[in-house]
């Protein structure tokens, strides 16, 4: 039963709050199936993602969402905290066989007829590039699968640009495709183009251009998300083997590398300012880089499973705090969300991005800024788990031992600290906001958005924001 503020740590939430104020959720907004019925998780085992896109016209702004749900894809208009959610009339609804939908992103910008451009990856390789407002275009690349026959990680338009996009797979590939040209009906042949520590990049040798356009080999295992910069120069990546690895993308170099505590990174997103970058993945942490200073600058511990998501909220960084809305010494607010279906709310702030590197005693820092008094796991039991996997990967990775050797050097390391010589932070706030673990987290001017493995899109409107939906 869905309870609000009060009720045990591991009852369902339906408000909570913070500095603020208090984050309520909107029944009457919630996204789902037509029918409202939860999917199987046996059905598939892609997360539910969401995405968004803002149009504005004469009339107005007007925003949509898509999200994927098993075999199924959505798009609906999408009202936020003013208006109920109309499952009745979606803008397009698709159901595959054979393969399902794995992620998914809008094209920013409308098409001269007014339609849409969104991207779809599939869990059998395939790209689809599909309008759904016109309904008219519909669009593969990688349909022989001869390209990569792994499953789409994610995939995104590139920065300023009307045609080309990102595509990343679970075979730990990366591949830059240009919209309008073929795929070719035999697999491609590539010749190197640049090659540094963990990436190697290729062209695609042919006689005549066609998609891919580049091809980049990244680290070791699946490359389970990409983001780009705010300033669309950098490109940071989030791998199986670990590593967070941050790229100069126009000169294809390596300019930041982080390793997790320990097991794969899953997620990663910038700061709004392009200063930090957060990652999180199976060792239930948070981790936050610099990207200037080059080094991690603190870890986050509240998480009881793997990070699945993270995101920055651009309406509570440095400049909102003038108004009251978050204490003075607040730089940034991010979240965070697991398959443990909590939602952490962490804040950055500049004592923490201020301090030195500890030599020895762990920094455990609340929002407060208190010590940590219980309810997380302690370093000890951290690094206890983490040679525990350690020892299991000695055990059953033999034929990698160079990989995992190279790993356990960075230990110690500003690319990997030890958990006494950064400071470890705890969540703001840490609530259960689903029945399901949470795939997806999305921080918008009015509101949160939040989406769990069952298919619900729920909205959790802002402290003040909250008004009777119609």
């Amino acid at each position: 039963m869905a309870t609000s503020e009060g009720g045990g740590k591991d009852e369902l939430k339906t408000q909570f709050t913070t500095r603020e104020g208090t984050y309520k959720v909107l029944s009457l907004s919630e996204y789902s199936r037509p029918n409202r019925v939860g999917y199987s998780s046996s059905q598939s085992n892609s997360p539910v993602k969401v995405s968004f896109v803002s149009l504005a016209d004469s009339a107005g702004t007007e925003d949509r969402i898509c999200f994927n749900v098993g075999r199924e894809l959505y798009v609906y208009m999408y009202r936020g905290v003013k208006k109920a959610a109309d499952l009745s009339k979606p803008v397009d609804k698709r159901v595959y066989k054979g393969t399902y939908p794995t992620c998914h992103d809008f094209h920013p910008s409308a098409t001269p007829d007014g339609g849409l451009l969104l991207l779809v990856g599939f869990s059998a390789g395939q790209v689809q590039l599909i309008d759904p407002v016109k309904k008219e275009l519909s669009r593969l690349y990688n349909d022989e699968r001869f390209i990569d026959k792994t499953r789409v990680t994610c995939l995104k338009w590139l920065p300023n640009s009307n045609s080309l996009f990102l595509v990343s797979h679970a075979s730990g590939q990366l591949y830059v495709y240009k919209e309008d040209l073929p795929c070719g009906s035999t697999p491609p042949h590539y010749q190197l183009f640049k090659q540094g520590d963990g990436f190697s990049v290729f062209t695609c040798k042919t006689k005549s251009t066609r998609n891919p356009l580049y091809r980049w080999v990244v680290g070791d295992g699946a490359l389970h998300e990409f983001a780009f910069s705010p300033c669309a120069r950098y490109l940071a990546t989030a791998s199986q083997d670990g590593f967070l690895r941050v790229f100069c993308y126009d000169t294809m170099d390596l300019v930041g590398l982080v390793r997790s505590y320990f097991g794969g990174l899953l997620c990663v997103c910038w700061s709004p300012d392009g200063k930090y970058v957060v990652a999180g993945g199976e060792d239930d942490l948070v981790t936050v880089w610099s990207f200037q200073d080059k080094r991690v600058v603190a870890r986050g511990q509240g998480h009881r499973s793997w990070v699945q998501g993270v995101a920055f909220d651009s309406c509570l960084d440095g400049s909102s705090h003038a108004s009251g809305d978050c204490p003075a010494d607040t730089s940034y607010r991010f979240g965070s969300v697991g398959q443990d279906t909590q939602l952490c709310l962490w804040d950055l702030t500049e004592d923490v991005l201020k301090q030195p590197r500890a030599p020895r005693a762990s920094l455990l820092l609340t929002g407060n800024n208190s010590p940590n008094t219980g309810g997380v796991p302690q370093a000890s039991q951290l690094q206890q788990q983490a040679r525990q996997q350690q020892q299991q990967q000695q055990q059953t990775r033999s034929s990698n031992a160079t990989t995992v050797n190279s790993a356990q050097k960075l230990v110690g390391s500003p690319a990997c600290p030890r958990l006494d010589e950064v400071p470890m932070l705890e969540p703001h706030i840490c609530k259960k906001v689903a029945p399901e673990r949470l795939t997806a987290l999305v921080f918008r001017e009015d509101c949160l958005v939040t989406a769990c493995q069952e298919g619900y899109v729920c909205t959790w409107a802002r402290p003040g924001r909250a008004s009777t939906v119609v």
